[in-house]
């Protein structure tokens, strides 16, 4: 899959079936999309495109308006939506900029700068409920008649229900920021995950209940950032690792502000692995792709009256994490044999 900033580049194909919208968390409903997408481009010998923007529309009006509250929470990165849009098998992705002159074009405009002469488009694909150009004016019915005046095709995708639940970006949003990670799970057809590269942290992990952790090392732990400032799943969680040795490692996980030890506001994924693999050494995981399954909230991130309160929290996280992996473990295998 080939991704390009904007549209002004020679790698970019001449003329292609395209999709446009955020598929923030690529759930299910956006799954069905590009499955749909990818037929109609095999049908017509065109390449399928995704156009996608940055920052999210509404992150940039809640800017503009000095009102990040109405700036959505964040289900997925960039790199994490990247990677399950190729996974979907979509040959290009257009990543445009977000920012005053787009968001004033007009909606005519658009589709000629944009999708004709920037894209090429020769079908475009749209969900029920979209809209672009300034102020929203452009909608399916708009995009439809220039389709007939200047030649592509268009065709609009009824919303996608699992179990009688519209799947949504905000259904996805709402299911983490409550908790609900199997319901997460049935939305997005996978595990609720984030991937990253492993960097260098403050190194505290090491300092916290090495009696606890029962080895010299305490509480390691491994960091990623996340991108964003408001991601939709905060908190603590029982955790599945991948990317670090051949089989996933269980693990315990902090996702938010790390309160207690830190006042940056800077969000990271903390992960602290039950058994950690003696080939990596002490510093063998920095630098590593990894990809974590967030499977289970354990609580809320809360604030601690110092590194002790902290350290026996993290204790209690380690064993309900066990706990609760071991059960899902022994679910996993029988739901295996019932299969065979």
């Amino acid at each position: 899959m080939q991704v390009f900033r904007g549209f002004h580049h020679p790698g970019i194909a001449p003329a292609c079936a395209l999709t446009i919208g955020n598929f923030d968390g690529v759930h299910r409903g956006h799954q069905a999309m590009l499955a749909l997408l990818r037929s109609e481009a095999q049908h017509r010998g065109l390449p399928s495109c995704v156009l996608n923007f940055e920052p999210h529309p509404r992150d940039f009006f809640a800017r503009k308006l000095g009102k990040p509250e109405l700036a959505p929470t964040r289900v997925a990165t960039l790199r994490d939506k990247l990677q399950e849009l190729e996974r979907c098998g979509i040959d290009q992705v257009v990543v445009l900029r977000f920012d005053e002159r787009l968001a004033s074009l007009p909606a005519q405009d658009f589709i000629q700068q944009v999708l004709v002469q920037g894209l090429g488009a020769r079908y475009v694909l749209v969900g029920d409920d979209f809209r672009f150009g300034a102020k929203r004016q452009g909608d399916y019915a708009t995009l439809d008649a220039a389709g007939q005046r200047l030649g592509f095709d268009v065709a609009r995708m009824m919303s996608y229900e699992v179990h009688g639940l519209r799947v949504s970006s905000s259904a996805v949003r709402e299911a983490l920021a409550e908790g609900r990670m199997e319901d997460a799970e049935r939305l997005l057809g996978r595990p609720y995950a984030i991937s990253g590269h492993v960097i260098h942290g403050q190194k505290l992990g090491r300092q916290l209940g090495e009696s606890s952790a029962g080895a010299a090392d305490g509480f390691r732990t491994l960091n990623l950032r996340f991108s964003h400032a408001k991601p939709a799943a905060m908190g603590i969680y029982a955790v599945r690792t991948h990317g670090l040795a051949q089989a996933p490692l269980d693990g315990v996980a902090s996702l938010g502000v790390r309160p207690t030890v830190e006042d940056a506001g800077r969000v990271l994924l903390e992960v602290h692995c039950l058994d950690w693999p003696a080939t990596l050494g002490r510093n063998g995981a920095y630098g590593k792709l990894v990809r974590v399954e967030l499977l289970h909230k354990l609580r809320d991130e809360a604030r601690f009256d110092g590194l002790d309160a902290l350290t026996q929290a993290i204790a209690r996280d380690v064993e309900q994490a066990r706990a609760f992996l071991a059960t899902h473990a022994s679910m996993r295998r029988q739901t295996t044999r019932d299969r065979i």
